[in-house]
């Protein structure tokens, strides 16, 4: 798979992420995860005004990255299907190692909130995921 590829495809995967994460985690559960975040944790989080944009797109990028080094360069997977499945997998394990250690070392959040962004984390890799191998497999003779 070309560099270019798998670097366009990336771009598209940190763009699917971005954009998820906003509408999920800014809009639809919003509430939801505040209500599942403890005075502490709130106490650390930023206003929207206050949050540093340019730290998420490249938070973002990097997630979109790891798929497409994954899919394009070691997994050989370019149909959104195998993309889907995979994204779950890789962000799912992702998300469950970074929450359930932030879990248990910090006072952060509910074990409800965990488990819900766990598996939210999970969904969104599945969509960036199958975004990625779209990229990946566009241009590709049957």
């Amino acid at each position: 798979m070309s560099t270019n590829k798998i670097l366009l495809a990336g771009l598209a995967g940190g763009v699917v992420y971005f954009l998820l994460g906003w509408l999920i985690y800014g809009m639809v559960l919003a509430s939801f995860m505040n209500g599942q975040s403890t005075p502490e944790g709130m106490a650390v989080m930023r206003p929207d005004e206050g949050m540093i944009f340019w730290a998420m797109i490249v938070g973002n990028i990097a997630g979109g990255m790891l798929l497409a080094v994954i899919f394009g360069r070691w997994a050989n997977i370019s149909t959104w299907q195998t993309g889907a499945m995979a994204g779950a997998v890789i962000a799912g394990l992702m998300a469950m190692s970074y929450d359930f250690l932030l879990y248990g070392t910090t006072n952060m959040m509910t074990l409800t909130g965990i488990l819900v962004d766990i598996v939210v984390y999970a969904v969104m890799g599945a969509i960036a995921g199958a975004v990625v191998a779209l990229v990946l497999g566009s241009g590709k003779k049957g």
